[in-house]
């Protein structure tokens, strides 16, 4: 049972799938609390809230699912995969596309339930994540865009999700510039950590012919790309505050994150070195929850 757990947990990639949720669950969280300060509805929809966080994982799960079972070959060459259930043959590819298609079908049903949008936005991430942006990554670069794409979507579905039924008077009650703004926070956030990533792991990437840094290596080039992602970061992350739904705190949290993230990116193109790019790596980690969390708290205090 233990076992089981375990090659699940990988399967699915747990971790991952969690931070999605997570980006989600903030997002259906503001859009709710706007809607309780304009009074459409008495109270947040704890019930919905849970449909999505459900919904949601079952979504992001299966989008690795169906990666993992595309990839099982080359999963087999990395250190860092070859011990995923499927090229450890403790689990059939036909196995895996059952758990996937059943997760897929669930997570969209559920997700469909708050509102037919939500669910769309769900087909079409897994539909990019496996299908486009899988392949592409032995092919080009240009993966790491694509990818950014369905990486992005969770703050756009959660927001849209806790709006319900998106028909006549509640369509015309969403905020859409807090929807794309929480789009484009994730997803400009997603270059330097796919690339801080991208470098850290960079051997056991080209086992299997990944090539996700800019210039398909760890050189000036990549470190510059990455540091500019970084920079570009700092004013997407205070539209929040520009646009007025976002405080002042936020604002100062959000621009704090971001020089440190830059700072950090900065010792990269300086050094090169394998140690400074560990480093942005898990700035990353900390700097999306960090700024989502700000937000909800923001919204919170109002």
């Amino acid at each position: 049972m233990k076992q089981y757990l375990s090659d699940f947990s990988k399967l699915i990639k747990f971790r991952l799938s969690f931070t999605v949720v997570f980006s989600a669950s903030i997002s259906f969280l503001i859009g709710q609390k706007m809607q309780v300060g304009r009074g459409h509805i008495p109270t947040i929809d704890w019930g919905n809230w849970l449909i999505l966080i459900a919904g949601g994982f079952l979504v992001t799960a299966a989008a690795n699912c169906f990666n993992e079972i595309i990839e099982k070959d080359l999963d087999k060459l990395m250190s860092r995969t070859k011990d995923r259930p499927m090229p450890a043959g403790r689990m059939t590819t036909g196995q895996g596309l059952i758990l996937g298609v059943f997760m897929a079908f669930l997570g969209t049903w559920l997700l469909g339930h708050l509102n037919l949008e939500t669910g769309l936005l769900s087909v079409f991430s897994i539909l990019l994540y496996a299908f486009a942006y899988t392949p592409l990554k032995r092919k080009s670069p240009i993966a790491v865009f694509v990818g950014a794409i369905p990486g992005a979507l969770p703050p756009l579905i959660g927001y849209l999700a806790a709006f319900g039924s998106l028909k006549a008077e509640m369509f015309y009650a969403i905020d859409y510039n807090i929807a794309v703004i929480l789009f484009l926070i994730q997803f400009v956030w997603q270059f330097p950590h796919f690339w801080a990533i991208a470098w850290v792991l960079d051997d056991d990437y080209k086992k299997a012919g990944f090539r996700l840094l800019p210039s398909k290596k760890r050189d000036k080039t990549t470190a510059l790309i990455t540091f500019l992602s970084t920079l570009i970061l700092i004013p997407v992350s205070l539209l929040p505050t520009i646009y007025g739904f976002g405080g002042y705190y936020i604002g100062g949290l959000s621009l704090i994150a971001g020089l440190i993230f830059s700072w950090l990116a900065f010792k990269l193109l300086m050094n090169r070195e394998l140690i400074d790019a560990k480093k942005v790596m898990f700035c990353s980690f900390f700097y999306i929850p960090a700024v989502q969390l700000g937000l909800l708290l923001n919204f919170i205090a109002k």
